[in-house]
């Protein structure tokens, strides 16, 4: 596995696999031909069928903006390699001098089909939470233990910076209102839903309401296009920042206290990634949506000082519990319903967690088998509802 720093990107929503992933393929094509007199651009899969709601060609035509260039969508194709599958290509005098393609693989990845394309290297000896719970056991160590005898001194203060962005997030999406971009014209409710305050407000609604107004104020940001950390996609970003946000403010938790939890959800993060994917248009919401709430409830786990049992057996029932979960986005935007999703999946964290404390021992079934069943039921799944707007609510929606 790779280091868990990968994992939390910062940059600009609303999809890591529709817009990280293109922009920084555009952007190495045009390196690697930068004289080309024009480009051609084409979009596959679900690329093709959600790039406009997603924002696709927007990115890849900033990046080649003041070149002539040309964005077309392909909806025809249908023997890809990965559902986001991307050609460029750069002609000079009419002769065709570059060719290029590229998987959006998700989390903001890419691969270059035929190509040794560089990657991070390998740096953790175990590949899932089984060995690594054997480990940690036979040597008497923590998870966290084990992260910082893996990784080197610069994640720790890579995950330092994307605590402090994933803050700022959730502070910017909380003042600001108006109107989301897009064809659904949807009004911003982060601020609303963080102010309905009432005098005989308890103390489980109160904490549905701050922490459903972080993951808002987050996912918000993220469908405006605006700056969030992946965790582990852009799609599900509003997650960890709502659940570690309101837990450090309710509990007094210190930034580095959240740094260990960051680094532990995100080496779930990594099972998953390394097991199965992150990826909508490859196995569906389960992956985006699924992941983000097994990492917040590992990472919760973590802050509260459980012990590793209990950190599988939250990260596990977070996960079940999204499994078969479709991508059915609204005129392909990401909006409805993965706003709601992302305050929905932050509560159910913190339940995950609540019951791995409750019900420590009686687990059946382990992290590693649900993954493998996320995988699973990903490959299974009918493709209208892997992130192409063509079934489920998509559909629905318009009938």
């Amino acid at each position: 596995m790779k280091t868990i720093a990968d994992i939390y990107k910062y940059g600009k929503g609303p999809s890591s696999s529709h817009t990280m992933g293109p922009e920084k393929a555009a952007m190495l094509f045009l390196e690697k031909y930068p004289n080309a007199d024009n480009y051609e651009v084409t979009l596959y899969g679900s690329l093709s069928k959600t790039g406009k709601g997603h924002l696709t060609d927007f990115v890849i035509s900033e990046v080649f903006s003041g070149k002539n260039y040309n964005i077309t969508f392909n909806n025809e194709k249908t023997d890809l390699l990965h559902p986001n599958t991307m050609d460029f290509c750069a002609y000079k005098n009419n002769t065709q001098i570059g060719f290029m393609q590229v998987l959006s693989i998700g989390g903001g990845e890419i691969h270059v089909v035929g190509t040794k394309s560089k990657h991070l290297p390998d740096i953790y000896p175990h590949t899932n939470f089984t060995d690594i719970k054997e480990f940690c056991t036979d040597k008497g160590i923590t998870i966290f233990d084990y992260i910082k005898s893996v990784e080197p001194k610069e994640t720790f203060d890579h995950l330092a910076f994307v605590w402090e962005k994933m803050k700022e997030s959730v502070k910017t999406g909380l003042k600001t209102q108006g109107t989301i971009p897009g064809s659904l014209k949807l009004t911003r409710k982060a601020g609303y839903l963080f102010s309905q305050k009432h005098f005989d407000e308890t103390g489980e609604t109160k904490e549905n309401r701050i922490a459903c107004s972080y993951a808002f104020a987050v996912a918000e940001q993220n469908a405006s296009a605006g700056q969030i950390v992946t965790a582990p996609t852009c799609g599900s970003a509003g997650v960890m920042p709502a659940v570690l946000l309101y837990t450090q403010q309710k509990r007094g938790f210190s930034d580095n206290d959240i740094v260990r939890a960051l680094a532990v959800g995100g080496l779930i993060g990594n099972i998953i990634r390394t097991n199965a994917s992150v990826s909508g248009a490859e196995c569906g919401c389960q992956a985006e949506i699924g992941s983000a709430c097994s990492m917040a409830a590992a990472a919760l786990c973590e802050l509260y000082e459980m012990d590793i049992e209990q950190i599988e057996y939250a990260a596990e029932i977070a996960m079940e519990h999204h499994l078969g979960l479709t991508c059915d986005p609204i005129c392909g935007l990401v909006q409805i319903p993965c706003i709601e999703r992302n305050a929905v999946a932050a509560m159910r964290a913190i339940n995950a967690v609540n019951l791995s404390q409750f019900l420590r021992g009686t687990r059946r079934v382990s992290f590693d088998t649900v993954v493998k069943t996320m995988y699973r039921t990903g490959l299974d799944m009918n493709q209208k509802y892997k992130e192409t707007a063509e079934g489920g609510l998509a559909e629905v929606f318009f009938e």
